[in-house]
C-alpha cells in the first residue's frame, strides 16, 4: 500500500561533487556519495569539503546527502570510521549507508542509519530485526519481487529502499566472494574487480562442454522506468539509481528521465517529492543513449527471465535497426539516422560483439572505419550517440524554487513580498516619492519584467500580482533594487527555516533471527561479533577476507540460474538434455567452480573447486 505519511524520494549516485550537482539540477532528491576509502567504490571517494561544499548546496533544495560507509572494517578502522561519522554528521550528512554492525557498539552522534544492501536484507524477520534494532532505513535485494516487497512494508514501519536502475550484480549483495577468490579484491572491502563481467566456460562433470568462451555471469541492466507506480503501491519510498562510478553525463540523462517518469506518478496519486525545486533540462533524456548492457526488469513480477547477456559485457546502447544493403567500404540502414562520429556496435556470425566508429554519412550511405563483419540482414546498435552527449554535456540544467510574488504600492513606498513553495516569506520595502504613470499598464509591465529578472538565483518568479491603485510609475533601478533585497532575505528566511535530519531512534538490543552465523555475516572484527553475540548469535565463523582457505566455500549466491538460461532446467523446458552433474564452470584463468542448484529456492550456488574438469 502507499505510505501516504512518506515523502518519495528519487536517489541518485555521484562519484565527485560536480557529478552531485548535476544529479541535484537534474531533479533528485538526495544524493549517495562516497567519502575517501570506505564506501563499497574504493575508486568513488571524496574529501570532507567537497562533501561540506555539496551538503551547503543540497540545503537550499532540501536535498539530503547520503555517504556510504558500507564495507566491513578491521578493529583498528573502526575508531577511524567512528571519528569520520562525526565529521559527517557535523558537516550536515543526512544519513550514512552502512553494513559493518560492529559501528553500532560504538557512541554515534544521531545521524540517520541506513541498512545497505550488503547486509543481505532478504527476509522479514531481518528488516524486523534492523527496525527494532534502530535503523532508519533499509535498502532491498534487487532480486525481490513487488509481492515480496509489499509483504516486507505491509509488516513494517521502516523506510524502504530500492534500486530501479543501472548494473545488476549477479550475486545477491553481500554475498559475492568471487572477486576476492580470485585476485584478493573483496567486494565487501570496496575493491571488486567484477570477474561477472569476463569470459567463462560450462562442463558436464565428465568433461562435456555445454557453453564456451560466453559471458555467463553477466546480466542486463536493471529498469524499472515503467514500474514506478507499482512500486510505490508496493511501499517503496526511495527509488535509487545504481552508478558511483558513472560519469556525469549518464547521472544528467537517467536522472532527468527518472525524474520526469516520478512526476507524473506523484501527480496522479496526489503524492509530493522530498525536496523541492523544479528541475529544467534543456534536453530530452532517453535511458537507451546513456551506457546500458541492455535492459530488464529481473524479478520484480516474480518470473524468471531471460536477463544474461551471455555473448558481450559491454554496453550496447539502443537498438537503431538493420543493415539493408552492403558495398565495398559503405552499408545503408533500415532503421533510424546514424551521425559522423558516432558508435555502433553488433554481433558477428561468433555472436563476439564487435564495435566500429562510423567515419561519416552521406544520405543513405553509412561509412564506417571498417566494414569487417558487416553483412546484410545485422541488426545494429548504437553505443555511443555523439550528437546527444554533446547536447547533454553542452545545454544546462537549471534547478529552481518557484516564488509567487505580491508588489503593493503606495504614494511613498513600494513593498515586494516573496513566497516559495514551503510557504516561507520574505519581503523588501523602498519608500520614495513616486510621480503618477502616463500609461498604468505600461507600467505594471515594466514591473513584472524587472521582478521576474531572479537570473542566476535558485528563484524563479511563478506569479506576480500588483496591487497599484495610486497608478505610480516606479523607476527599473528602483525595481532592481527592491528585487535584490527581497531575494537575499528570502534566501535568509529559508536558511533559518531549514531542519536538518537527525536520528531520533537508540540503538536497541534485540535478538537476531539466525542463531549460527558463518562466513556469509560478513563478521571482519571484534565490534561486530560482541554485536551479534549480544543478541542471542553465535558467531562459528569469520569473514570470507580473514581466511586463508577457501576451498569448497560458496563464493557466490545467486537467483541467476544457468540451467534455465541455456535450456537445461527440467521446471521451464521440455525435452531437456542431460549433463553429468555436478556442472563445471572455468573461467579465463582456468580456474574451476562447481556448480550447486538449489531448485526449490530457485538459486545457483558457486563455490570453489580445485578439482579436475
Amino acid at each position: 500500500m502507499i505510505r501516504r505519511n512518506c515523502k518519495i524520494e528519487l536517489l541518485a549516485p555521484a562519484k565527485d561533487k560536480q557529478t552531485a550537482i548535476s544529479a541535484i539540477n537534474a531533479g533528485a532528491d538526495a544524493v549517495y556519495i562516497g567519502f575517501l576509502k570506505f564506501g563499497a567504490r574504493k575508486q568513488a571517494g571524496n574529501s570532507l569539503e567537497d562533501i561540506k561544499e555539496l551538503v551547503e548546496y543540497a540545503n537550499v533544495f532540501r536535498v539530503k546527502i547520503y555517504v556510504t560507509l558500507n564495507t566491513i572494517y578491521t578493529n583498528e578502522e573502526l575508531a577511524e570510521v567512528v571519528k569520520t561519522i562525526y565529521k559527517l554528521y557535523e558537516i550536515g550528512v543526512s544519513g550514512i549507508i552502512i553494513q559493518d554492525m560492529g559501528i553500532l557498539e560504538n557512541k554515534l552522534p544521531p545521524v540517520k542509519i541506513f541498512a545497505s544492501t550488503q547486509c543481505h536484507n532478504n527476509t522479514l524477520e531481518k528488516v524486523k530485526f534492523l527496525e527494532k534494532t534502530g535503523f532508519d532505513r533499509v535498502i532491498l535485494p534487487r532480486e525481490f519481487s513487488l509481492e515480496e516487497i509489499k509483504n516486507i512494508s505491509d509488516n513494517t514501519n521502516i523506510e524502504i529502499e530500492t534500486f530501479i536502475h543501472g548494473a545488476l550484480c549477479v550475486s545477491y549483495s553481500g554475498q559475492c566472494y568471487l572477486s576476492y577468490f580470485i585476485g584478493g579484491r573483496s567486494a565487501n572491502r570496496g575493491e571488486c574487480a567484477q570477474p561477472c563481467r569476463k569470459k567463462y566456460s560450462l562442463y558436464s562433470n565428465d568433461g562435456k562442454i555445454i557453453a564456451k568462451d560466453r559471458y555467463l555471469l553477466s546480466l542486463k541492466d536493471f529498469n524499472l522506468s515503467e514500474r514506478i507506480e507499482d512500486l510505490i503501491n508496493a511501499g517503496i519510498t526511495s527509488f535509487k539509481i545504481e552508478g558511483r562510478l558513472k560519469d556525469e553525463n549518464y547521472v544528467r540523462n537517467v536522472v532527468s528521465y527518472y525524474r520526469k517518469k516520478i512526476d507524473e506518478v506523484l501527480k496522479k496519486n496526489n503524492l509530493s517529492k522530498s525536496s523541492i525545486g523544479i528541475s529544467l533540462p534543456e534536453f530530452e533524456p532517453k535511458l537507451e543513449k546513456s551506457f546500458n548492457r541492455g535492459f530488464t526488469e529481473f524479478f520484480i513480477d516474480g518470473k524468471r527471465k531471460d536477463f544474461c547477456t551471455q555473448y558481450y559485457s559491454k554496453s550496447i546502447g539502443e537498438f537503431i535497426g538493420t543493415v539493408n544493403s552492403i558495398s565495398k567500404n559503405y552499408f545503408t540502414l533500415k532503421g533510424l539516422k546514424l551521425n559522423n562520429g558516432d558508435g555502433i556496435c553488433f554481433l558477428n556470425d561468433e555472436k563476439e560483439l564487435i564495435g566500429v566508429q562510423i567515419q561519416k554519412v552521406e544520405n543513405d550511405k553509412i561509412f564506417p572505419k571498417s566494414m569487417k563483419n558487416i553483412t546484410k540482414g545485422i541488426k545494429i546498435f548504437r553505443n555511443s550517440d555523439i550528437n546527444f552527449d554533446k547536447t547533454v554535456m553542452r545545454k544546462d540544467i537549471q534547478r529552481k524554487i518557484p516564488v509567487n510574488a505580491e508588489v503593493e504600492i503606495s504614494e511613498n513606498q513600494i513593498t515586494l513580498k516573496l513566497t516559495d513553495e514551503e510557504n516561507i516569506t520574505a519581503s523588501a520595502t523602498i519608500k520614495d516619492n513616486f510621480e503618477t504613470a502616463q500609461n498604468i499598464e505600461k507600467t505594471n509591465e515594466t514591473i513584472k519584467n524587472q521582478i521576474s529578472k531572479t537570473g542566476n538565483t535558485e528563484f524563479y518568479i511563478l506569479n506576480i500580482y500588483i496591487n497599484n491603485n495610486k497608478n505610480c510609475f516606479i523607476r527599473a533601478t528602483v525595481l532592481n533594487e527592491l528585487r535584490r533585497i527581497a531575494v537575499e532575505n528570502l534566501r535568509l528566511a529559508r536558511k533559518e527555516n531549514f531542519i536538518r535530519d537527525k536520528r531520533t531512534k537508540n540503538i536497541e538490543t534485540v535478538e537476531y533471527p539466525i542463531k549460527k552465523l558463518d562466513y556469509s555475516a560478513n563478521v571482519y572484527n571484534d565490534f561486530a561479533k560482541k554485536f551479534y553475540t549480544k543478541r542471542g548469535a553465535t558467531v562459528t565463523e569469520n569473514a570470507m577476507e580473514s581466511q586463508k582457505k577457501q576451498d569448497g566455500k560458496t563464493l557466490m549466491t545467486t537467483k541467476h540460474c544457468l540451467k534455465y538460461t541455456l535450456g537445461l532446467c527440467k521446471k521451464h523446458y521440455k525435452n531437456v538434455t542431460n549433463f553429468k552433474e555436478p556442472l563445471i564452470l572455468t573461467d579465463e584463468l582456468n580456474k574451476k567452480y562447481i556448480l550447486e542448484f538449489d531448485c526449490k529456492e530457485c538459486l545457483m550456488k558457486v563455490k570453489s573447486s580445485h578439482g579436475a574438469c
